[in-house]
């Protein structure tokens, strides 16, 4: 490739990519700083919460002379938004991919001295060991190849028979520990970029219906077309082979507690809180993480349902044709002798246009008032009434976490939300059978096959019953500290 070319594609992508136009922002260190500290022990956050946030960092701002800028919090979201360095969903704040991006490389700015390592090393090995097993042809090389690899595990089996125990010294201990953080924090960026890959196939297939005279069949057609190269992308296969542990109990049960048994060893000490913090929710992290996709995918599945149901797209193709004649007039202009400041002798006739058909409504016209005589002027209370406040009922979302972790604490065998009604009797009715299930999707329990039933009683003693999703809770899956859930 030439330097020319080279030179070209560089400018290309200093002009059009995102994480590089946020590294080139006026204040990039002011913004990736903000977006880091507040998307630090959570993936998404509410608009709103982002605003007070961002307030009250512009006030320090301009006092420390850091921004000259008169702009307001929500506006600067807003661009944020619109540049594509947050992402906005059901009025919650999450990072994509480009500012993952961003902030990864600012990041390995520091770590630059524990990625050159020996573990680097040994990864590349083992994958191109498994490689050349994996694509070679002949039967009697791969049996070869994998007899080799049995006897590596023989000698080591026998040296641990033997009371042999080789253990990982310190500088080794870091460097692996430090590369399995360094590998489970990519994971996110998969997630953030499948996201992003779902809105491109939206963004492309509105505009194909819009340009093309195709029908609705040809359309779902090109849909599924689309969905099947999006899982087939680098990030659909990552999805995918995560939801896949997902919904294998044993391997997310025994990877979950693989990850605690490292955090529990000597080695651990290299982290820093952060990274262990992360690694200690990273299975929770990542079923929030699938379940945003699936949310997303749906949301686009159904807005592209509407926009084909509507009849949207045959208007804005109608729209677009009459844009690209005035287009093809507009050029026209240019080869023809008529002059562009030529006074045109044409009369557009206006005024009102009033309907006194008996069959239709007539219009309000602006000059016409309401009529305010009969409107009666209530002054506003200071105080609720008590019959308003014997209508407010609220159900502590942590005190119900809390004594659900203990009832399972003092199980021996995971339960179910029906099981666990029986230990603890719902008695706030329908509300407090919802914080079960708050609970158990922010533990990420496992979610069985089937519904089961459970019978619930209201504040008032009246029973009820409902049929719910089957979840599985247990002790396990819940943080070391109760108030780190996000419910």
């Amino acid at each position: 490739m030439s330097f020319h070319e080279l030179n070209a594609r560089f400018r290309r992508l200093h002009k059009e990519h995102v994480s590089w136009r946020l590294l080139h922002a006026k204040n990039a260190p002011l913004i990736l700083a903000f977006v880091a500290d507040l998307f630090e022990d959570t993936n998404e956050i509410a608009f709103a919460r982002a605003k007070v946030a961002l307030d009250s960092e512009l006030e320090l701002w301009r006092e420390q002379e850091l921004l000259d800028s008169e702009v307001n919090a929500s506006a600067y979201l807003r661009q944020w938004i619109q540049a594509g360095w947050l992402r906005e969903l059901d009025d919650q704040l999450s990072k994509t991919d480009a500012c993952e991006v961003a902030l990864r490389f600012c990041w390995q700015l520091e770590q630059r001295e524990s990625n050159a390592t020996g573990s680097h090393l040994r990864i590349v090995q083992d994958a191109v060991r498994d490689l050349s097993v994996a694509i070679n042809p002949d039967p009697k090389e791969r049996i070869a190849l994998l007899e080799m690899r049995q006897a590596e595990l023989q000698r080591e089996l026998d040296a641990l028979h033997a009371g042999i125990v080789h253990e990982l010294s310190e500088t080794e201990q870091r460097e692996r520990i430090i590369e399995v953080y360094q590998l489970a924090a990519v994971l996110t960026g998969d997630f953030r970029r499948l996201e992003d890959d779902i809105r491109k196939i939206d963004q492309k297939l509105r505009v194909q219906m819009i340009e093309s005279d195709g029908k609705r069949g040809e359309v779902i057609s090109n849909l599924l077309e689309q969905e099947q190269l999006l899982a087939d992308s680098d990030a659909g296969r990552a999805f995918q082979g995560f939801f896949q542990l997902l919904c294998d109990q044993n391997r997310s049960t025994e990877l979950r507690e693989q990850l605690r048994t490292i955090l529990s060893r000597p080695a651990a000490q290299h982290l820093s809180e952060k990274q262990t913090r992360f690694l200690g929710k990273l299975m929770r992290e990542l079923s929030r993480e699938s379940e945003r996709v699936f949310q997303v995918r749906r949301r686009t599945e159904e807005n592209l349902r509407q926009f084909i149901e509507s009849g949207a797209a045959s208007e804005m193709r109608a729209v677009d044709r009459l844009l690209s004649q005035l287009e093809r007039l507009a050029v026209g202009f240019k080869d023809s002798e008529v002059s562009l400041r030529q006074e045109l002798q044409i009369q557009i006739n206006s005024g009102h246009i009033k309907i006194q058909s008996p069959d239709s409504l007539r219009l309000k016209m602006p000059e016409e008032q309401l009529d305010t005589r009969d409107v009666q002027v209530h002054q506003n209370a200071n105080t609720p009434s008590d019959a308003m406040l014997r209508q407010l009922h609220s159900v502590q979302m942590m005190q119900v976490a809390k004594r659900i972790h203990l009832t399972l604490s003092n199980s021996c065998i995971p339960l179910s939300i029906a099981a666990l009604a029986e230990q603890q009797p719902v008695q706030a009715g329908l509300e407090e059978l919802v914080a079960f299930l708050r609970v158990a999707k922010a533990i990420g329990a496992t979610e069985l096959q089937g519904r089961e039933t459970v019978l619930i009683k209201d504040r008032n003693g009246q029973s009820l019953k409902a049929e719910i999703p089957h979840y599985l809770l247990s002790a396990e899956q819940f943080p070391e500290q109760i108030e780190d859930l996000i419910l």
